[in-house]
C-alpha cells in the first residue's frame, strides 16, 4: 500500500473538519445496513433450521455462546487495533499507525489458531455440558466443528474491515459484510436441502454456508485493502511481532474480547438454567437472540462509524467533536431501540411464527419477547456509550459494566425467578440487569470526564491561546 498524501489530507477534512452529524451518517449508514443483511441472515440461517427440526434450531441456540465468543476475540482484536491506527492518524504517526495495523494481522491470526484447536476438540461435550439430549449434541457438533476450524474467514473480514474503517472508508465495509451475508442466505436452502443438485447436508449445510460466506467476504475485504487503502502501508517481510504494540492492543481489546466472553458465560448460564423447563424454552430464547439482532446489529454498525472518528479527534485534541459525535450516537440508537420495542411488543406471535413455532413455543414465547423488549428503551445508550470508553482507551469500563449487567445482576436473578416454577419470571432480569448498567455507565462517565475530557478541553483551549 503506497503512501499518497492526497489521501491523507482528505482524511484529515473529512475526518477533522467535515460537520460531526454529517460526519457519524457518512461513516456509519454503510455499516448499519450491511449489519441490518447481517441480522437478515441471523434470522434466515434460523427459519431454514428450523424446518429441519426444534432440535436442530435448539442446537443452533446452544452453540451461541461459543460462536458469539469467536466473534467477539476477532472483533476485540480488530477494536484494539482499529482505535490505536485512528488515533495514530490523528496524531500524524504514520510508522506507528502502520506497526499497529500489521500487529492486528498478526493477532488475529494467532486467534484463528485457538478456535481451531478448540473446534477439533471440545465441540461435542460444549453441547453435552449445557444439559443437551443426545439428538441435540450430534446436531450441535455437526454444525459447530465446521463453524470453529473454518473460522479464518471471519478473523480475515473483521480485521480487514477495520482496516478501511481506522482510515475513514466505511463504505467499502457495507460490501463485504452485505455480499458476505446474501452469499450465506442464497447458500443455506442449497446445502441445508440439497438444491440445483448439491448434496443434501442438514444442519451442516448452514455451517457451510456460514464459513463461505465468511471467506468470501473476507477476501474482498482484502482487495479493497490492497486496492484503496493508501493510508496505511503494510510490509509483513521485515515485520516482527513487539510485545509493546502487542500489549497496547490488548489492553483496548481485551476488554471488548471479556465483554464477549461475559455474553458467552451468561447465555450459556441461562441455557442450562431454561433447559430444565424444556428445551424449547431455550429455543425461544435462541430466537429471541436472531430477533434481537435487526435492533442492536445497526447500533453495532453505528459504533463502528463512531468509534474511529472520536478516536481520530481524541488523537488531534478535538473534545468537542468527541462530545458532539457521542451525543448524536446515543440519540439514533434510542431511536432505533424504541421501534425495536414497538415491534416486539406488537408482533410477538407473527415474529415468532416464522420460526415454525409450535404452541408450546408460542405460549412461552409470546409473554418472553414482550418482557424482554424492555430492555431495549435504555440497552442503546449503553451500548454507545460502552464503545465511547473503548474509543478513548478505557476498554475496561465497558468490560466492567458488561460484568455487573450480565453476571452480577442478571444470571443471579434469572436463576432466582426460576425457582419460581414459572419461565415468565426468568425474562425479569434482562430490563432489571439494564437499568443497573445505566447507573454503571454513569458512574464511569463521570470518570471519563473528569480524567480525560477535562484534561483535553484545557489541552486544546492552551493550544487555541498559543495561535491567537
Amino acid at each position: 500500500m503506497a503512501n499518497d498524501g492526497n489521501a491523507q489530507a482528505e482524511a484529515e477534512n473529512k475526518m477533522g473538519t467535515m460537520p460531526v452529524n454529517r460526519l457519524l451518517v457518512t461513516m456509519a449508514l454503510p455499516m448499519m445496513i450491511s449489519m441490518l443483511v447481517q441480522a437478515l441472515y441471523n434470522v434466515v440461517d434460523s427459519i431454514f433450521v428450523s424446518r429441519i427440526s426444534e432440535e436442530a434450531l435448539t442446537a443452533v441456540s446452544m452453540a451461541f455462546p461459543m460462536q458469539n465468543l469467536l466473534i467477539g476475540l476477532a472483533s476485540g482484536l480488530a477494536v484494539g487495533m482499529n482505535a490505536l491506527v485512528s488515533r495514530a492518524l490523528g496524531e500524524k504517526k504514520q510508522d506507528t499507525a502502520n506497526q499497529m495495523a500489521m500487529h492486528g494481522v498478526f493477532l488475529s491470526a494467532c486467534g484463528f489458531l485457538v478456535f481451531l484447536v478448540l473446534g477439533l476438540t471440545i465441540a461435542r461435550w460444549f453441547f453435552v455440558v449445557q444439559g443437551a439430549t443426545d439428538v441435540i449434541a450430534d446436531y450441535g457438533h455437526d454444525y459447530l466443528s465446521i463453524v470453529m476450524c473454518l473460522s479464518f474467514g471471519i478473523f480475515v473480514e473483521i480485521i480487514g474491515e477495520r482496516l478501511l474503517q481506522s482510515t475513514g472508508k466505511t463504505i467499502y465495509t457495507m460490501f463485504t459484510q452485505g455480499i458476505g451475508a446474501i452469499f450465506n442466505i442464497i447458500f443455506d436452502p442449497i446445502l441445508i436441502f440439497g438444491l440445483f443438485g448439491a448434496p443434501k447436508l442438514g444442519i451442516a449445510g448452514a455451517a457451510y454456508a456460514t464459513v463461505l460466506g465468511q471467506i468470501f467476504a473476507g477476501c474482498l475485504a482484502l482487495v479493497f485493502n490492497i486496492k484503496v487503502n493508501k493510508e496505511l502501508q503494510l510490509n509483513f517481510r521485515k515485520f516482527r511481532p513487539e510485545l509493546k504494540a502487542i500489549g497496547q492492543i490488548l489492553y483496548i481489546g481485551v476488554p471488548s474480547v471479556l465483554m464477549v466472553a461475559i455474553g458467552s458465560v451468561m447465555t450459556f448460564s441461562v441455557n442450562r438454567i431454561l433447559v430444565v423447563f424444556s428445551s424449547t424454552a431455550v429455543a425461544v430464547f435462541g430466537v429471541y437472540f436472531k430477533l434481537q439482532s435487526f435492533a442492536f446489529m445497526p447500533i453495532f454498525g453505528l459504533n463502528n462509524g463512531m468509534v474511529p472518528i472520536i478516536a481520530y479527534n481524541y488523537g488531534a485534541v478535538r473534545p468537542d467533536r468527541m462530545i458532539k459525535t457521542l451525543k448524536l450516537a446515543i440519540f439514533y440508537a434510542t431511536c432505533i431501540m424504541v421501534i425495536a420495542f414497538v415491534i416486539f411488543q406488537v408482533l410477538p406471535t407473527q415474529l415468532l411464527l416464522l420460526f415454525s413455532a409450535s404452541d408450546e413455543m408460542l405460549a412461552i414465547g409470546i409473554p418472553s419477547l414482550r418482557i424482554l423488549s424492555v430492555c431495549f428503551l435504555v440497552a442503546g445508550a449503553n451500548v454507545v456509550i460502552s464503545s465511547f470508553f473503548q474509543a478513548v482507551g478505557n476498554g475496561v469500563y465497558s468490560m466492567l459494566m458488561s460484568l455487573f449487567r450480565q453476571l452480577v445482576f442478571l444470571v443471579p436473578l434469572a436463576y432466582l425467578f426460576s425457582k419460581t416454577g414459572n419461565v415468565n419470571m426468568v425474562w425479569l432480569a434482562w430490563p432489571i440487569a439494564e437499568v443497573a448498567a445505566v447507573a454503571c455507565n454513569v458512574i464511569f462517565m463521570i470518570r471519563i470526564n473528569r480524567n480525560i475530557l477535562k484534561p483535553l478541553k484545557q489541552k486544546a483551549s492552551g493550544a487555541e491561546t498559543q495561535i491567537l
